[in-house]
């Protein structure tokens, strides 16, 4: 089998049609239906199912999928080690992160390890959403909790807090707020209750509250919302600094802790380029958290 044939084939596989794989290996759809055409007729099996939704894989295209994988990861090997090991990182690496994450602290860990890295590209991809690495959506990704299917490496990053939160000019416009019962009334700021995408994210859920007037499936867009002096709501306390006037409220009482899981592709730990970008990601994430997250002044009372 020809190499490049198997790469548009993992596409293909991957992007689930033609067009979506052609972006990717920035190729005319037609000329990637066509290569899959002529590999299918090399091995004299149907590698996918044509349908008006897309291409799906037949079973001969599922088991072809763990071969032109290794080999895909073997290649991928074989590069870095003629590159040799000791050289600075290059390349693209794309991450998908929940937007939490993606606004408030990769952009400045990941400008770091560039600053490092002169040849490197970075791409970060923020999404309200659990990634698809099978799919290749992502070479690595961010996650609020481990997943426990898929041949998936997982390692815990760091722990972090939410804390209810206001803006100061709220506050001041609003009767005071000295016990959780006195949020009552208030205006909240939260999830949209149907598409919370990970349980670990139902912050107000596990402070009984039963209504949210300003709902977003994204954390900044409720950040937002908090800064501009809208409503209360459950923050990052990393993103608070970034917002000269927000103010935790019941900070004493009212607190949560939550965790960041890196997942990378099983398979990766083969390769030394992705294994020490993951810990140079691990540690500046973990730095950073802890900088931002040092005592930000008073509560709001």
């Amino acid at each position: 089998m020809d190499w490049d044939d198997m790469k548009v084939f993992l596409a293909v596989a991957r992007g689930e049609s033609l067009s979506a794989a052609g972006r990717v290996l920035k190729m005319d759809p037609a000329t990637v239906g066509r290569r899959v055409a002529k590999l299918e007729q090399g091995i004299d099996t149907a590698l996918f199912a044509k349908s008006p939704q897309g291409y799906a894989l037949t079973d001969a295209g599922q088991r072809l999928v763990a071969h032109a994988e290794a080999a895909e990861q073997a290649m991928a090997g074989a590069v870095e080690e003629l590159q040799g090991q000791g050289a600075g990182l290059s390349g693209q690496i794309r991450i998908g992160a929940p937007d939490g994450c993606a606004n408030f602290l990769l952009p400045q860990v990941c400008a770091a390890i560039c600053d490092a890295n002169p040849d490197l590209d970075i791409q970060i991809v923020a999404l309200p959403r659990v990634f698809n690495l099978s799919k290749r959506e992502a070479d690595m990704a961010i996650g609020v909790s481990p997943p426990t299917a898929g041949r998936l490496l997982v390692q815990k990053i760091t722990d972090y807090r939410l804390t209810l939160a206001a803006a100061r000019n709220y506050l001041m416009a609003h009767p005071p707020i000295l016990t959780p019962a006195d949020l009552k009334g208030h205006r909240m700021v939260g999830y949209i209750p149907d598409m919370i995408f990970d349980k670990e994210l139902d912050y107000l859920g596990d402070l009984g509250v039963d209504r949210v007037a300003l709902a977003s499936n994204s954390a900044s867009v409720q950040f937002q919302w908090v800064r501009l002096g809208h409503g209360l709501g459950m923050v990052h306390d990393f993103a608070i600094p970034s917002a000269r006037f927000v103010r935790r409220v019941l900070a004493g009482q009212i607190s949560l802790t939550r965790s960041f899981y890196l997942i990378r592709h099983a398979d990766d730990r083969r390769l030394e380029r992705m294994s020490r970008f993951a810990e140079a990601l691990t540690e500046g994430l973990r730095a950073e958290v802890a900088r931002l997250e040092a005592p930000i002044g008073p509560e709001a009372t």
